[in-house]
């Protein structure tokens, strides 16, 4: 390829140049699809759905870079070629978003998140300082700002250079910048003519040195030729995503000066010279992080600190729902009354609107509306479960607690642990409010080393308020509830299913046979060879080494047998027999009740559902997909502890299943069967039933699809089926064909 023209580093070009090198770069056609595709986003980016990269702006940088020419003639301009690729990259839905109906382009469901200036001292106060309810406290937002904003100058006049973006995990930083990009690629955002992806995530896998120019070359061939000269051009902006990836050190003696971006240095040496201003000092940088890591960047390398802060207004809620539940695939009057209906909510249940400030929640929200209410029996089963499971996924998936901690432990497996545990005695208790006591008693319980502590500090900072928020209601305010009512008893089930729910002496004994069985293997290769030459009997103690780890898999194995004993218990709680069925509870949770709302209804948010999503979710969670999931999240269920939790299972619900059920419960039993995700389990479990008694159910297009899936799929033989009060039109008869025709009496 040969330049076809350049122009002055100072951009001085004239007027008529300028319009010429526009009309050239709209004839370019892409061609991006002959050469490969250099990702630099992280691993994990499309499958987690949180896009993490850096970025790059320059001012007038069209009179700086230099067009080129094919073989063939046809012009084509690097900075085009980057923006078609960026397009198409971070237009990529993640599988998560595909399952929920139609795609959605980001730019139709966007709704941007507030955005305040903080100062350092509100930031880098010390939490041993607040209390668990002070450090909920929603912080003033008396004037919020754009992204466009983020670089103008401060109250005093001073020009901005760097910006520390910062949030808990779910507030929406990857996919606010991720919508910068898009607006870039399209032409949206006139101020950046060049953005050049990097994630901190994959630089903190990177050990051998490299230069800055080699590090963007590498992902981005299309622009080497531009990058030699890149220490010239002035109004670059950097933007370094998921800084609490990298651990770095601004000490002169850890991390020397260097200027020079054809330098190789350690990654992280690149980062801290950037922000020094030392490496391209007319760059401008853009950082956004977890909380947690803010005291790793100087103060004086700051010019400016900003919280997203969700959706702090609430009529960013009801835009955000309406754009997200009206699809195209939708019946638009349908979708009209959800909306409705749950805007009405959200002004009657304000802890259902603290708990949408995070726009996670938001989307968690939405994808369970999809669930109740979109279900179609042609699509690909998706089960509640299975919803909160990716929900949590593409918030935790890959996420480490603290990079700097040497247990490098999984934050979802942390929350399961601490989270779980106050989830679990609420649980028993029958409880969904909390004292600030039983939070320290969780967390507390195993704090025996700065460490530990340390890893406390930086979970309260970055994910504590994503699972409990202060209680809203009058006279409660210094209670804490679980930000979602049903995320208590997913973690609940989450605690039990990994085994968590042990006591002292059980953990005691699982770690002691661990070490035991580890050593017996060593010890007793040795004593085979010492045997040949001293009397046996000398090593007769050394045979009770084989029987510590035989001895405490029978006490594991009776600890699986009590997982499935209460999972049993759980499902078939007489004083629940007569609630309404657990999917109209989640239902009504989400939308409210129809009907004026009484003042005593107004509790109905924190426990309507009356824990009976508890044992559900523990079958959900023991389904080879969900399992699959959660070993991404570092939590992992071991496919024998499944296989034999699985097996006492069916013993004891073989028995209760033989009982005549009431029309909800029957549902939800059905559902819970669904959630299990196991064919060959519900057959077993099925072939008990003689007649389908849903008499009093309302029969939704989910409900529909479990009966169909549960019962439709095995063949079952059945004398009577009662819907005679369902309320089932056309669709509804069409879903349940398969079970109906296998029906003697139909009412």
């Amino acid at each position: 390829m040969q330049c076809q023209g350049s122009v002055s580093r100072l951009g001085v070009i004239r007027r008529s140049n300028l319009l010429l090198h526009e009309k050239l770069l709209l004839s370019v056609r892409a061609v991006s699809g002959r050469h490969r595709c250099h990702s630099i986003l992280s691993k994990d980016t499309f499958r987690a759905g949180r896009p993490v990269f850096l970025l790059a702006k320059s001012h007038g940088i069209y009179g700086t870079f230099t067009s080129q020419r094919t073989q063939s003639g046809i012009v084509t301009d690097p900075i085009q070629q980057h923006r078609q690729r960026l397009s198409a990259w971070f237009s990529c839905l993640p599988t998560e978003e595909r399952h929920f109906g139609p795609s959605f382009a980001l730019d139709s469901i966007h709704i941007d998140p507030v955005i305040r200036e903080s100062s350092p001292e509100d930031i880098l106060r010390p939490l041993s300082e607040l209390t668990w309810q002070a450090q909920l406290q929603s912080p003033l937002c008396p004037q919020s700002m754009s992204v466009s904003q983020l670089f103008q100058p401060n109250a005093a006049g001073k020009p901005i250079r760097s910006v520390v973006l910062y949030g808990t995990v779910g507030t929406g930083k990857s996919t606010l910048i991720r919508k910068l990009v898009l607006d870039w690629c399209h032409g949206r955002k006139s101020e950046f003519q060049l953005i050049i992806p990097l994630s901190c995530e994959d630089l903190s896998q990177v050990t051998a040195p490299i230069s800055l120019t080699r590090l963007i070359g590498k992902k981005y061939v299309h622009l080497r030729e531009l990058l030699p000269t890149m220490q010239h051009y002035s109004g670059v902006l950097f933007i370094l995503n998921s800084l609490e990836w990298m651990n770095l050190d601004f000490r002169m003696a850890c991390t020397e000066l260097c200027s020079d971006p054809n330098e190789p240095m350690p990654p992280a040496a690149i980062l801290v010279n950037l922000l020094r201003g030392y490496l391209l000092p007319e760059a401008n940088v853009l950082v956004t992080t977890r909380p947690s890591a803010l005291s790793r960047i100087p103060r004086k390398y700051t010019g400016r600190f900003a919280e997203i802060c969700g959706f702090s207004d609430m009529e960013l809620q009801k835009m955000y729902f309406h754009l997200r539940l009206g699809h195209r695939d939708a019946d638009p009057r349908e979708t009209e009354n959800l909306a409705e209906m749950l805007s009405r909510n959200l002004e009657h249940h304000s802890q259902l609107a603290a708990a949408c400030f995070l726009p996670s929640y938001c989307w968690l929200t939405c994808a369970t509306l999809h669930l109740l209410y979109y279900a179609k029996p042609d699509e690909s089963p998706m089960t509640l479960t299975g919803i909160y499971t990716t929900f949590l996924r593409l918030n935790f998936a890959g996420e480490v607690l603290d990079i700097t901690h040497p247990s490098k432990i999984s934050l979802m497996l942390y929350v399961a642990r601490t989270v779980g545990k106050l989830a679990y005695e609420g649980c028993n208790s029958r409880r969904t409010k909390f004292t600030e006591s039983d939070i320290t008693k969780c967390f507390h319980l195993q704090m025996n080393s700065e460490e530990e502590l340390n890893l406390l500090n930086v979970f309260r900072s970055d994910a504590f308020r994503f699972f409990l928020t202060p209680c809203v209601q009058p006279g409660q305010e210094s209670f804490f509830v679980f930000t979602i009512p049903a995320m208590q008893e997913y973690l609940a089930a989450l605690y039990v299913v990994l085994g968590e729910n042990k006591t002292a002496l059980q953990r005691l004994g699982k770690e002691l046979s661990e070490v035991i069985s580890k050593a017996g293997e060593d010890v007793m290769a040795i004593v085979n060879v010492l045997s040949k030459f001293l009397p046996l009997r000398i090593f007769t103690l050394f045979n009770l080494l084989r029987v510590v780890p035989r001895l405490y898999g029978r006490v594991s194995g009776q600890s699986r047998e009590n997982i499935a004993q209460m999972m049993t218990a759980e499902m078939f709680r007489e004083e629940d027999s007569y609630n309404d069925d657990v999917l109209d509870q989640i239902s009504y949770s989400i939308l409210g009740l129809e009907g004026p709302l009484q003042p005593a209804e107004e509790d109905n948010y924190g426990r309507q559902e009356a824990f009976e999503l508890y044992p559900i979710f523990m079958a959900g969670l023991l389904s080879r997909q969900n399992r699959a999931m959660l070993n991404q999240l570092g939590c992992t269920i071991m496919n024998m502890d499944a296989l034999k939790i699985t097996s006492a299972l069916k013993k004891h619900l073989l028995k209760r299943s033989l009982r005549r059920l009431p029309p909800s419960e029957l549902m939800d039993f059905l559902f819970f069967l669904y959630e299990f995700q196991n064919p060959s389990f519900s057959a077993v479990l099925v072939n008990s039933l003689r007649d389908l008694d849903l008499s009093t159910v309302r029969m939704t297009p989910i409900k529909c699809n479990v009966v169909a899936a549960v019962i439709g799929g095995t063949g079952k033989l059945l004398t009577d089926a009662d819907l005679s009060s369902c309320h089932l039109d056309p669709d509804a008869i069409h879903t349940l064909a398969p079970v109906l025709w296998r029906c003697q009496n139909v009412k």
